[in-house]
């Protein structure tokens, strides 16, 4: 088994090999598996892959990706594992900074040098063979040579600042009529970061994701 393998069995569902790490005692990895290998999406090819297939019911992303992943992780003999399985809730946030080169934004949400923050981590696949890894090569934060920081400055309530995030200002926000930009196109301080702007979500995704949010804090 290697990485193409796995990535040529995701590519039709828009989903992508977020790279992997060798789990130690620390990294809480259900089991003794030899490779971790996380699976995530960036852009909107993930969204378009579920678009056409999608269901009903309370979660249908999380039933998609469960359903997509899981089919993927025994056409390989892994074992699939998610990060909205909980409580208690995998640490997939640390997995993701063990795989590859993310790091932690002003505003919360792991920044990656080229996807900015438009992108997520939607499963993971533990392998009981070793498979061979990149070198994870020296990295730096892209927020570390931005002067501006225009993702702190940007929200119209002033819900985000550095270590903290006003969850009850921010909902009451997007779910009144001024907050209809960020409900509809994403949160407008998100939408600020200079980098990975590329990768913005087309607008049905991010609202989406949004009425997901809101409906799951209101």
């Amino acid at each position: 088994m290697n990485l193409e393998a796995i990535q040529t069995a995701l590519t039709p569902h828009g989903l992508i090999v977020r790279g992997g790490f060798r789990p130690e005692p620390s990294d809480v990895v259900p089991g003794n598996p030899a490779t971790m290998v996380i699976i995530g999406n960036a852009g909107s090819a993930m969204w378009r892959a579920f678009q056409a297939v999608r269901g009903d019911g309370p979660d249908p992303l999380d039933a998609w990706t469960r359903g997509v992943i899981s089919g993927v992780a025994e056409k390989l003999g892994a074992a699939a594992l998610f990060p909205f399985d909980g409580p208690p809730y995998m640490p997939f946030q640390k997995w993701a900074m063990r795989s590859e080169a993310v790091f932690g934004s002003p505003i919360g949400p792991l920044i990656h040098p080229v996807y900015g923050l438009w992108h997520g981590y939607r499963g993971a696949l533990a392998f009981e063979e070793r498979i061979e890894l990149p070198e994870r090569l020296p990295a730096a934060s892209p927020c570390e040579s931005c002067v501006d920081r225009p993702c702190l400055s940007s929200c119209p309530v002033g819900a985000l600042s550095v270590g903290n995030y006003d969850v009850p200002a921010c909902v009451d926000h997007i779910g009144s009529a001024a907050g209809s930009d960020c409900l509809e196109r994403a949160c407008v301080a998100r939408r600020a970061c200079p980098v990975g702007r590329e990768y913005h979500q087309e607008p049905a995704q991010a609202a989406f994701h949004m009425k997901h949010f809101l409906a799951s804090n209101g």
